[in-house]
């Protein structure tokens, strides 16, 4: 797993921020945007915000298998539909030949042939990062929610919350013909007893929704199945908070900044600054836990 730190030039005290890409993604997908804008890290450490930017094994930075290219057909088939609609705030006209889908495909790659096996190797991984740093909040898009589940679950004691940014679902996802299975109802790899989340359970939870995502459409069958398993969640439902027309991709379209600033509101109530923060560690990039 590569892990890049950002240090804040006046750190705020809050708990860091560790953002986890999604599924065929990688840690570039929080750094500048596909039109050039910046990313929800440069704005987290702009807040102040000490922010660990992974990439899970075997996607971008992280050395591990080869995995072909990813189609711009697919990427705007998931994050920019043509046609747009009430899907506004995707910085480009949408379809395959826009140039924000072009620039996101050519950072994108396939998914592991064995979901179950890298959600496991990730867990370790992010516990193993989690013990160096100190308790943080998970910040986790899509595909990427998976390890975020099962490292809270395993270590509620370093995870100070998880934020699942339109999480993969819905539960017991089985798409034929690829490796996207849930069989574990949210995750591949197993997550816990009996139906039930103790780890989870003390750890504060929301799920974000965009207003136009296809995508995001899982999203209530998510946490109904947390609430079901004893896990207390919000569910942010951006249309609430006067949000409209983000898709599946909204940590990367127009209005990120605002979407972030949700985020926050929820982070500083739900996860407030602890009393003694957690020391920071020397600058560095490419730490492999």
């Amino acid at each position: 797993m590569y892990a890049e730190e950002r240090v804040p030039a006046h750190d705020n005290g809050s708990y860091p921020v560790v953002l986890v890409h999604g599924g065929g993604g990688q840690g570039t997908d929080w750094g500048t945007t596909p039109d050039g804008r910046p990313g929800w890290a440069d704005l987290l450490v702009e807040r102040g915000f000490a922010v660990h930017v992974i990439d899970r094994p075997g996607h971008g930075r992280s050395p591990g298998r080869s995995a072909a290219p990813v189609e711009a057909a697919m990427i705007a088939e998931v994050f920019a539909p043509g046609g747009r609609g009430e899907h506004t705030q995707w910085p480009g006209p949408g379809g395959s030949e826009d140039p924000a889908v072009r620039v996101l495909a050519a950072s994108a790659s396939g998914l592991p042939p064995d979901l179950a096996q890298a959600q496991s190797v990730e867990r370790l991984l992010l516990v193993a990062l989690l013990e160096e740093i100190g308790p943080a909040v998970l910040v986790a898009h899509s595909l990427g929610a998976c390890v975020a589940w099962l490292a809270a679950e395993s270590r509620p004691d370093l995870v100070a919350a998880v934020v699942a940014v339109e999480p993969a679902g819905p539960p017991y996802l089985d798409v034929p013909g690829t490796p996207l299975r849930l069989p574990e109802g949210i995750t591949a790899a197993p997550l816990g007893a009996g139906g039930r989340l103790t780890g989870l359970a003390d750890v504060p939870v929301s799920v974000v929704q965009g207003a136009a995502s296809a995508m995001g459409a899982s999203a209530p069958a998510v946490v109904a199945y947390l609430r079901e398993a004893g896990v207390g969640v919000d569910h942010l439902e951006l249309a609430a908070h006067g949000l409209q027309g983000n898709g599946h991709g909204l940590v990367l379209e127009l209005n990120n900044h605002e979407v972030l600033d949700v985020v926050l509101t929820w982070i500083t109530t739900s996860a407030p600054t602890p009393a003694r923060p957690p020391a920071s560690t020397p600058s560095r990039t490419g730490a492999q836990p």
